[in-house]
């Protein structure tokens, strides 16, 4: 898949956005492998669901020592390199959790995936950081594309993943061959990134901006509420839409299938071309026009009473959920020179969204359904809409 860049950037420009765009695919493409074949570890280990869920935290930990600090390893090595280390930390932890796995040690697998976490974590903000700068380089919206080049993958790698369980493959095989190729892309594909300059000290009389500091701007904060919102609202897609079309419209488990993968094609359709929809009409008025779809697209897909509009529903949450988190990381990265500190800080907000959301959901849907627990996600997604005047661009210095 190639990347439309404008015909008066470089080669280097061009090699980089191309770079990134590989950088974000695999990475979604992992994050699937793995998910996809969760029943097949469930079954290894011998685990009830409530203990996979609490194996499950060990990623979500992981991620979460790793999402704060990423800013400040990136501005100390660039983007580059820690790509690289965070892929072949992932990969390191994907043999980890191979071998656990062969053994049947649920500690080995415990420890290997709270590894895997930092590594997925810290690779997260820096290709997202890294998208920001082609972004800015280029001078028109592209962040869009590269979060739908992370959803292509997820969807090729729970395809293949899929594919690999139903014809028998192991999955320790699956996670070693999965492992040689994030090694090569994390090698391979960062040689192609824009030149590091590495943080310059103040110039004299310039005001020193203490560690820490990006979680107390008020504008990075908002920003990261927005991204909340709407990470919580593609989220509860992502795990609920095809339960909820079961329980709450009586079809079939293929249905819901067919359900959850409207919703991510029409997320990963307007990732492509949203880009152009953005510069056209700005951040601000297609984040706020993005909130209210996703709310009308609930709203339809919960309340329709048959299966076609909760279609219409379902493709039109997802076109709403599509572009907030793209645009909020380009918002946090509007000043280049604070970009990995707040881009770190906003990831972090979204990312405890994916892990608190989906539980908190599930509670709430034991109480009245998962169909109506939905509407629930009706109150983020109005907060991210009142807050969306936060993600205006930074006036250029």
């Amino acid at each position: 898949m190639s990347i439309n860049t404008s015909t008066s950037a470089g080669p280097s420009l061009r090699a980089a956005a191309a770079a990134t765009f590989v950088v974000f695919g695999v990475n979604g493409f992992v994050f699937a492998s793995w998910a996809a074949r969760i029943p097949a570890v469930t079954e290894t280990l011998h685990l009830t669901s409530g203990q996979m869920g609490t194996l499950l935290l060990c990623t979500a930990i992981g991620s979460l020592l790793a999402l704060p600090t990423a800013g400040l390893v990136v501005g100390r090595i660039g983007t580059a390199n820690a790509v690289r280390f965070a892929g072949v930390l992932a990969a390191l932890a994907g043999v980890g959790i191979a071998l656990s796995l062969s053994g049947e040690s649920v500690v080995g697998t415990a420890i290997s995936l709270f590894f895997f976490g930092i590594g997925i974590g810290l690779w997260d903000v820096s290709q997202n950081i890294e998208g920001a700068d082609v972004e800015h380089k280029l001078r028109r919206t592209i962040m869009p594309q590269f979060h739908a080049a992370f959803s292509g993958g997820a969807f090729v790698g729970a395809l293949i993943g899929a594919g690999l369980s139903s014809v028998g493959v192991g999955l320790p095989l699956h996670l070693l061959v999965i492992a040689g190729v994030v090694v090569i892309v994390a090698l391979v594909a960062p040689r192609y990134f824009l030149p590091h300059l590495p943080e310059a000290a103040p110039a004299d009389g310039e005001p020193v901006a203490p560690k820490g500091s990006a979680w107390r701007d008020g504008r990075t904060l908002l920003v990261g509420v927005v991204v909340l919102g709407a990470t919580l609202t593609e989220g509860a897609g992502n795990d609920w839409i095809a339960k909820a079309t079961v329980d709450g419209l009586g079809t079939s488990e293929s249905t819901g299938a067919l359900m959850f993968a409207l919703f991510v094609l029409a997320m990963t359709a307007m990732r492509f071309f949203g880009g152009r929809v953005i510069d056209a009409y700005g951040r601000v008025a297609v984040l706020r026009a993005s909130m209210a779809a996703a709310a009308a697209g609930l709203g339809l897909f919960v309340l329709a009473g048959n299966v076609w509009l909760a279609g219409v529903g379902a493709a039109l949450w997802g076109v709403g959920a599509a572009l907030a988190f793209p645009m909020g990381m380009s918002a946090a990265a509007d000043d280049p020179k604070h970009a990995a500190a707040r881009v770190s800080v906003v990831s972090t907000l979204g990312y405890i969204s994916f892990l608190a959301g989906p539980p908190l959901l599930g509670y709430l849907g034991d109480l009245t359904g998962i169909h109506l627990a939905l509407l629930a996600i009706l109150a983020p997604i109005v907060v991210a809409l009142l807050l969306a005047g936060a993600a205006k661009p930074l006036a250029a210095k």
